[in-house]
């Protein structure tokens, strides 16, 4: 993901529920448990971590049971020095006490029980980039005189997991958010690791990528068999038995029936939550529904031109549900002129508005009709809308009109095939539009004129665009 594309915006839930999600989280909650569980017996080693004989006691107070109950209770103590909720009070001696943001999980705001859950999170996600080694010797192998891990005598490279980690996680992100991706489906372990894997311009994968791929998805299963128990993820693993048969097919040749036997995630609420935190903290755009809502229109028409339609109906209600009607409108219609390159999108966005607004708007609407930009947008609005005496347009007015349209269209959606038909039917049905539609007095004339000769497919009417637009660029001295 580059800095310069905004991601999709994400629609989260309140920050109130969010903190009681996080609180659920059985490795948050097995975490603030221990904290409270602690006392001035309590020891640990150098790097904070509980001393083998306290363990049995930390995994009875979370009432474990089992051949792991020692390794999940020592993961949330480690989580719980991380987050703060545990502090050491001597290194030497070993002792703890209570950390000061314990009390923030019982009494704090949701956003600050959020910060502790976030610093969990990170814990994890640094776990998760740590392979299992098999040959524990490996590692003390790869000490230096120096007493640091020589990584390079490894085959591990810590950073290259993290940034595989990341890159998952930042796929998986965009196919929930995504306008037609997944939203709340899960997403095959399979399809999400051949996104890191398999390039975009491959046809039929190769044999050896189909072998990178499986690796992949194994990894992944056993870091969201990490992620899970923090409340990033829902996640239903691989199936055990599959590791078994030597003769099952592919994860990539699986039909839809079986796919889910390789493994399906999904982001929870706190888990895209969680995500667009850490890309915001990496410095990426990453919008929520509801940024908008407390600003103007000027920002509201500038910030959903890039929004799929659904987030951008979504960012619009939520503006105008801080506010009264009629003086939206007009704020709408103010925030809709203008002669730069973003206007007819900004214009296009704010029809769309005025359609969510209703007939209240009416007002505002009459106002503008004598308006050189807004007056063909006031009377198309009030057509729709089944207002009485709306005064036709002039033939300027519709030309011009026609190229704000056909330019916020290309600002929008590019040459698409939808653009491509208006297109034509304007060529097909004004005979002499190319003749007049030079002369139009619009800021983007000549710019429409040359994407018409571009698009449409009869290479006599692309011809007559090409001269319109030479003669309007020639009109405006460009």
């Amino acid at each position: 993901m580059s800095e310069s594309s905004p991601l999709p915006p994400v629609r989260l839930t309140s920050e109130a529920e969010l903190a009681r999600d996080a609180l659920a989280t059985p490795l948050l909650s097995r975490a603030a448990r221990l904290a409270r569980w602690a006392g001035p017996d309590t020891r640990v080693g150098a790097g904070g971590e509980l001393v083998e004989e306290q363990l049995p006691g930390a995994a009875d107070a979370l009432g474990l049971t089992g051949d792991d109950a020692a390794a999940t209770a020592s993961e949330a103590w480690r989580v719980a020095v991380d987050t703060g909720l545990v502090e050491i009070v001597d290194e030497e001696e070993g002792t703890v006490t209570a950390g000061a943001d314990l009390a923030l999980l019982t009494s704090g705001a949701p956003q600050d029980v959020l910060g502790v859950w976030l610093t969990a999170l990170e814990t994890v996600l640094a776990d998760a980039s740590v392979p299992d080694l098999d040959d524990l010797d490996d590692l003390v192998d790869a000490v230096d005189d120096g007493g640091e891990i020589d990584f390079s005598t490894l085959d591990w490279d810590p950073e290259a997991e993290a940034e595989f980690l990341d890159g998952v996680l930042g796929n998986l992100y965009l196919l929930t958010v995504g306008e037609g991706g997944a939203g709340e489906s899960p997403v095959p372990l399979p399809a999400l690791a051949a996104s890191m894997i398999v390039p975009d311009d491959m046809g039929e994968p190769t044999n050896d990528v189909l072998e990178q791929v499986s690796d992949a998805m194994m990894r992944l299963d056993d870091q969201f068999r990490l992620l899970e128990p923090v409340g990033l993820v829902d996640f239903q693993p691989v199936d055990e038995t599959l590791m078994a048969d030597t003769d099952e097919e592919s994860p990539a040749a699986a039909d839809d029936a079986d796919v889910s036997r390789y493994g399906m995630v999904r982001l929870t609420p706190l888990g895209l939550y969680g995500l667009r935190a850490r890309l915001l903290e990496s410095g990426l755009t990453a919008p929520a529904v509801g940024d908008l809502a407390d600003k103007g229109a000027d920002a509201l028409l500038d910030g959903t031109a890039t929004f799929p339609p659904t987030a951008a109906r979504a960012e619009t209600e939520q503006w105008l549900a801080r506010r009264e009607r009629l003086p939206a409108a007009r704020e709408l219609l103010a925030a809709a002129r203008g002669g730069d390159a973003g206007a007819p999108l900004r214009r296009l966005h704010c029809q769309q508005a005025l359609s969510l607004v209703g007939l209240e708007a009416e007002p505002a609407l009459r106002e503008v009709l004598d308006d050189a930009e807004l007056g063909g947008l006031a009377r198309v609005w009030l057509s729709e809308h089944g207002a009485a005496d709306v005064p036709p347009p002039s033939e300027a007015m519709i030309f011009w009109l026609t190229i704000d349209t056909i330019a916020a269209q290309l600002a929008a959606e590019g040459n698409s095939a939808e653009l491509q038909g208006l297109v034509e039917g304007l060529a097909q049905q004004h005979g002499g539009f190319f003749a007049a539609a030079w002369r139009v007095d619009h800021p983007a004339t000549p710019d429409v004129l040359e994407a018409m000769g571009r698009l449409h497919p009869d290479k006599k009417v692309a011809k007559e665009a090409r001269k319109a637009a030479f003669k309007a660029r020639s009109q405006q001295g460009g």
